[in-house]
């Protein structure tokens, strides 16, 4: 591969276009890494790779390109139903799990974790991939092979700062048994594109599941929320949640001295304006669509007030249709399902943000020069209104990311800028309710 070549994939590490998946890490045999994970969280080259594995990282690189019709007609040619919004799927359904102690420990239903341990008792695994939060340093996401039902369980809920699942990849590779993959929209990909390849990298992977994918945060978000409750050293955290409790949960932090601070899951949204990593923006798929299994809360009424956690779950593959019926039928799980309309009315505002929004704010960083992800796909036809809309948003991002707006709000209080983001976005959701409706689930 000629230097050029080399050149780009330090270009894609440097830009918003990489996801921090941690494929390239992963498969650089040490010669790329990740540094400042406290910070930006950029992979790095400390020496460069020769000719063969520089095209094998090119090539493992999904937040350079990732063509969906090609995937869709490679893995699920055979999958019945579709929607652009929803991609593939055999089923859709409202689930839980029927175990309470799983079911508390998830983000929504816990339906992945529960999916997990019945693969590993039913012996269909030996391993699940998983993400956890660092034991050395437990205010990063650390993840790792569970090969027990306690260290799932453990690896439950939502993280939403930076992950970079695949650069264990040397240890997925060297694992002796069957392995279940779960990864956000972006490693999955990566995951997607090796095995198309034949990359002996992931032939342990027999499955792959995911959550569905709103925004990562850089972890200045976990700083700033902190220096907002004046602890200025993240060092003394002894453990982080970002669902912590009953569902919807808590941002919740605890500290080596005996302190902690803790406030609501929508009030602690306030930090995604702030710290949300670039990338995120760019990413087209809300319910990780290139999975066997995907899975989210179940943003409705009617499942919101009962307290209890729902996903929202959908088989994609054959071999997902038969894990959630041998469940159902085992009484280890709750299934009832729903249209591809109700889904997408359901996820409507996700939807317009991944696959309405994405293709706008793509056209907007075409029009000044910035390099944007080939998908193999565009989405278009809006209204003018709807781009006015995500011009606004995209400059709230400009402005809010800066240093100055973050010193700004750590000065107040987070449950009350909590109290007022909520409301706000509440107002805002309705200011765009028919902009954003108009057309979805066309």
């Amino acid at each position: 591969m000629s230097v050029k070549s080399i050149d780009e994939l330090k270009r894609i590490m440097r830009s918003d276009l990489c996801n921090r998946c941690g494929s390239c890490v992963g498969l650089s045999d040490g010669k790329i890494v990740f540094t400042d994970r406290e910070g930006k969280f950029r992979p790095l080259v400390i020496e460069e790779p020769n000719e063969k594995e520089s095209a094998r990282l090119l090539n493992a690189c999904a937040g350079k390109n990732f063509d969906f019709p090609e995937y869709r007609k490679q893995f699920y040619a055979d999958t019945p139903g579709f929607h652009t919004y929803t991609g593939p799927f055999h089923g859709i359904f409202i689930a839980h799990s029927n175990d309470e102690k799983i079911r508390r420990a998830g983000a929504s239903g816990g339906m992945i974790s529960a999916i997990l341990i019945y693969l590993l008792k039913s012996k269909q695994i030996e391993g699940a991939v998983v993400t956890g939060m660092s034991k050395k340093k437990p205010w990063l996401a650390e993840s790792f092979i569970a090969t027990s039902e306690e260290e799932i369980i453990e690896a439950a809920q939502s993280k939403y700062i930076i992950t970079s699942v695949n650069e264990i990849l040397p240890e997925i590779s060297a694992f002796k048994g069957r392995l279940a993959y779960v990864g956000l929209p972006g490693q999955v990909q990566s995951i997607r594109k090796l095995q198309k390849a034949g990359d002996k990298a992931v032939e342990n992977i027999k499955y792959i599941f995911g959550p569905f994918y709103g925004n990562t945060l850089q972890f200045s978000s976990v700083r700033s929320f902190l220096r907002s409750y004046k602890i200025r050293d993240y060092q003394n955290i002894s453990k982080l949640w970002f669902r912590y409790g009953e569902w919807p949960g808590n941002m919740r932090i605890e500290m080596t001295d005996g302190r902690s601070v803790e406030l609501p899951k929508f009030h602690a949204n306030y930090l995604i304006p702030f710290h949300i990593l670039k990338n995120s923006l760019l990413c087209t798929d809300l319910s990780n669509e290139f999975t066997d299994i995907s899975g989210g809360d179940a943003w409705a009424p009617v499942y919101e007030e009962r307290g209890k956690g729902f996903s929202m779950v959908l088989s994609r593959t054959p071999e997902g249709a038969r894990i959630l019926n041998e469940m159902e039928s085992k009484g280890l799980i709750s299934l009832s399902p729903i249209t591809a309309d109700e889904a997408i009315t359901m996820h409507s505002h996700g939807y317009d943000l991944k696959k309405r929004g994405t293709f706008i704010r793509m056209k907007f960083r075409k029009w000044i020069g910035k390099s944007n992800p080939d998908y193999g796909y565009t989405v278009s036809g809006f209204p003018i209104s709807r781009y006015l809309m995500e011009f606004v948003i995209n400059a709230l991002f400009v402005v809010l990311g800066t240093r100055i707006a973050q010193w700004t709000v750590e000065q107040i209080p987070p449950s009350t800028i909590g109290r007022v983001f909520e409301k706000t976005r509440n107002i805002w959701k309705k200011a765009t309710f028919s902009i954003k409706r108009e057309n979805l689930s066309q």
